[in-house]
């Protein structure tokens, strides 16, 4: 039998080369001897056992050589998106980057050119816009509508938009920063809008398994099925069992058309996997992976629902709902403060390291992003420092 994790653990991360303990200080000024790192998208949580046993088999035989034979990585993989997501994924479609962002990069460097239009929705993941404008690409930010506290689509004001310079969209499913999970409907506009502006469709689904109970994802796979030829889905374990130190992503490509042009640029960069990350991706999609995530669900909305509560009680601010991933996305807009204020007040005053919501794009300017994936305690002190920093409010 698989044994509960223990969630509300206090693991020690702090000189462990951690980005989120350890750079809190010189990036936020918190230190992390009496502040709470609430930024960086990873979990203060151990991953399934299954996971660390996988790391101590290959310490054990001490011998670490260049990794081959991913029949069991590409079967796991497969298994995996079958029984969670009800998606049958051919073996030769699944090729493995170093994580998403460099997934992301693969795409623009295979599928755009040097002054093309990439598409995002914004506000949305900020490793997408710095890749694109590495890559020499121009990001063309297309707002989600905020309705009712809640990110909706704007396609009729997007169509408006494009040029014609436009060769890729990029979509976050389900949605950094806003949580939201997008409906079959809405993922079938998507793939019209890409289908009508001629781009690339690329839709990371990094977050597709942490989705709270009640909610339910779909892959754009199975969404629109018939937008195949113009379609690159990227998913990985990393975020959902908390190994993103292992950069290990999966680009799933069914058109063998796009797959040949991707392989090509990554043979062209002489990428190929790295052991430890292959085994331990392996090791977590599994029936004890599988139940790990269940409890961590549980867990995860339980915090969200405190977090939530506590946020919301606070006059001028709202915390919109959230549907999917852990992390929280707070508008301050109501306290009438501009963003220095309230950014200050939550760094100085709570001791708090947030995402600040302009690095996710227009529409993120009166909000910071808040990590929920740590223990309960945690959370708790966090929104009783938030309490006392907007005390006045009150």
């Amino acid at each position: 039998m698989t044994p509960t994790p223990d969630f509300d653990e206090i693991i020690c991360r702090i000189g462990t080369h951690s980005s989120k303990w350890d750079c809190m200080e010189p990036i936020y000024g918190v230190p992390a001897a009496d502040g709470l790192p609430m930024w960086v998208a990873d979990m203060d949580f151990r991953p399934p056992l299954a996971v660390q046993r996988a790391v101590e088999a290959m310490a054990a035989h001490g011998i670490y050589g260049y990794w081959g034979d991913d029949s069991a990585y590409l079967a796991a993989v497969r298994w995996w998106m079958a029984n969670r997501h009800g998606w049958e994924v051919a073996p030769d479609w699944i090729l493995t980057a170093h994580g998403l962002v460099n997934g992301t990069a693969l795409c623009v460097d295979a599928f755009t050119a040097p002054g093309d239009g990439v598409v995002l929705m914004t506000p949305v993941y900020h490793a997408f816009a710095r890749v694109i404008r590495a890559a020499g690409r121009e990001v063309v930010e297309c707002p989600l509508a905020l309705v009712n506290g809640r990110y909706e689509m704007d396609f009729e004001t997007w169509g408006r938009q494009m040029t014609g310079r436009e060769r890729m969209l990029i979509l976050c499913s389900p949605h950094n920063p806003g949580g939201r999970v997008w409906t079959k409907d809405e993922l079938r506009r998507v793939a019209e809008f890409c289908v009508d502006h001629d781009l690339i469709l690329v839709s990371d689904e990094i977050h597709h398994d942490l989705v709270m109970p009640g909610q339910r994802h779909t892959v754009m796979a199975k969404a629109a099925p018939e937008v195949a030829g113009r379609l690159v889905m990227m998913t990985s374990a990393t975020k959902t069992f908390n190994i993103a130190g292992c950069h290990t992503g999966n680009v799933i490509i069914p058109d063998a058309g796009l797959r040949a042009r991707f392989a090509g640029r990554m043979m062209a960069l002489g990428i190929s996997p790295n052991s430890f990350g292959m085994a331990m991706a392996t090791a977590a999609y599994s029936p004890e992976g599988a139940d790990w995530l269940e409890a961590l669900l549980a867990y995860l909305d339980e915090n969200r629902r405190v977090f939530d509560d506590g946020i919301n009680a606070i006059p001028g601010l709202h915390s919109m709902p959230l549907e999917a991933t852990y992390l929280a996305w707070v508008d301050f807009s109501g306290t009438g403060m501009d963003r220095a204020e309230f950014t200050a007040r939550v760094e100085k005053g709570a001791r708090i390291a947030a995402n600040h919501g302009p690095t996710f794009g227009l529409g993120g300017e009166s909000f910071l992003r808040f990590n929920l994936a740590t223990p309960r305690a945690r959370v708790l002190d966090a929104v009783a420092r938030l309490h006392a920093a907007f005390a006045d409010l009150q």
